[in-house]
């Protein structure tokens, strides 16, 4: 794909194939994966395991056709639940064409980075590109011992340093030379999505993960898990430009019920406000949200409720 002249790089020939970004929690794949796209397609928290599905964000380049499966992060599951995102992890990176792996600038490689990394001699076939993200947070000496010690992992076919927010150029830092770089790795084939797709997700599914981003918003730890969002209805009215949601907010007990709803149901209006913020945008009308919460117990280790709320 390389060629000094233009008229080279114009007659290079047109890629496209997927790839998937891993690393540990909150290193920022989805926020990089939003980035790439240049719209919310996967939901960020500071909470581990929020992601989880395979989400795919397609990104277009005169050179090639990018699609971002955004996974569930790598971990060693303790719930049936863990065990089935990890299945979706294993099932998605023994098909992607490149795996980024994800090492933020502003912390030491440790134990489970070094996990992942031994996990990704089991796809032989996808290429391996190390990504430092998160360099506007610290110095660029800190950036450079980054670089030295992932280096020493493995031997990578690109290692690439980048800061990636939705939000303000300052700090979409490198990403250029990120997709430039994806693109060159994936094979030549045409396109696989047409010229405007952005997301291969439903509306009903982006809404419910913009509802369960909106609940995650300061809760303690142990909830995150515990906490799954189903769409009931979505409604059209003819009267006026509005859109009528109904959700469901599943949790495993009666006092993670308490937490969601708040003191006289003061924080459940708070997700609801947060909720509606995102989802106008996406659906580019005024909604109104109808939540219930409501408990399935211990739904993260019983195969019939994970069913049931989508897993």
């Amino acid at each position: 794909m390389s060629g000094t002249s233009g008229a080279a790089e114009s007659s290079a020939p047109f890629r496209s194939g997927f790839v998937s970004f891993v690393g540990r929690p909150n290193v920022g794949k989805s926020t990089l994966t939003n980035a790439l796209v240049g719209e919310k397609v996967a939901i960020t928290s500071s909470k581990p395991q929020t992601t989880r599905n395979a989400i795919r964000g397609v990104v277009h380049t005169a050179a090639g056709q990018l699609i971002i499966v955004d996974t569930p992060g790598m971990h060693r599951p303790r719930t049936l639940l863990g065990e089935r995102l990890n299945s979706v992890v294993q099932a998605t990176l023994g098909d992607v064409d490149v795996i980024g792996f994800c090492v933020p600038a502003n912390e030491k490689i440790g134990p489970g980075d070094r996990f992942i990394n031994e996990q990704l001699d089991a796809f032989p076939r996808a290429k391996k590109v190390a990504i430092v993200t998160k360099i506007d947070s610290t110095s660029r000496t800190a950036v450079a011992q980054q670089l030295l010690a992932i280096n020493e992992l493995r031997e990578w076919d690109a290692v690439i340093p980048v800061s990636a927010y939705l939000n303000g150029p300052d700090n979409r830092i490198q990403l250029d030379v990120l997709l430039t770089e994806l693109v060159s790795l994936l094979p030549v084939g045409p396109a696989l999505y047409g010229a405007d797709a952005i997301t291969d997700e439903t509306l009903e599914h982006r809404i419910a993960e913009l509802v369960r981003e909106a609940a995650l918003e300061g809760v303690s730890d142990e909830l995150p898990h515990s906490l799954a969002v189903t769409i009931d209805d979505m409604v059209e009215r003819d009267d006026k430009e509005l859109l009528e949601i109904y959700a469901n907010l599943w949790v495993e007990r009666d006092s993670q019920k308490g937490i969601v709803i708040g003191r006289g149901g003061e924080r459940l209006q708070e997700v609801g406000a947060r909720a509606r913020a995102a989802i106008e945008p996406l659906v580019g009308k005024q909604v109104f949200l109808s939540m219930r919460v409501k408990v399935a117990k211990e739904w993260q280790r019983d195969p019939k409720q994970l069913g049931r709320l989508g897993f």
